[in-house]
């Protein structure tokens, strides 16, 4: 049984991560949808690189950008004068 002190693995993940593991599993599919369609040698090497390639730059941009996202709302909060 799960105890609620200790949170899942991905609710560990930070925001950034977890948005790059998304768009990572979507460029994973989509690299599955090439293959099957014969856009890639049926050897397992060319599989691997195409999927490895896809899922890996899916996940290396879209987790710049989320970064950079999160970077600029936390230096927004951090100058923005409070209204207390």
């Amino acid at each position: 049984m799960l105890q609620a002190s200790h949170p899942s693995w991905w609710q560990r993940r930070s925001l950034p991560v977890r948005i790059g593991l998304g768009f990572a599993a979507a460029g994973f599919v989509l690299a599955v949808i090439g293959i099957l369609r014969g856009q890639v040698p049926l050897n397992p090497l060319s599989i691997l690189m195409a999927l490895a390639i896809s899922a890996g730059g899916w996940f290396l941009v879209s987790w710049a950008i989320a970064t950079a996202a999160v970077d600029v709302e936390r230096d927004l909060e951090e100058t923005e004068p409070s209204d207390s």
